[in-house]
């Protein structure tokens, strides 16, 4: 089982793809790094996870339950 899966997250900032179609899941022990040059949408993943921002489009999926509308 997968302790976090992101599914097809996309998010869009007006005419700015900040990430479309991202997907990756993490098991118990995996360590992940999301690398990319400015502007690459870093940050915009990371908050999505967390709540700050609303993806689109897509899941997020911690410990098999889905996340994508709880408060951050």
């Amino acid at each position: 089982m997968d302790k976090l899966h992101v599914q097809n997250i996309s998010l869009s900032f007006g005419g700015i793809h900040a990430c479309i179609g991202v997907d990756f899941a993490i098991k118990i022990g995996e360590i992940l790094a999301v690398i990319g040059p400015n502007g690459a949408g870093k940050t915009s993943l990371i908050n999505s996870i967390n709540g700050f921002y609303r993806p689109q489009q897509g899941a997020i999926i911690f410990e098999g339950q889905d996340i994508s509308d709880l408060p951050p």
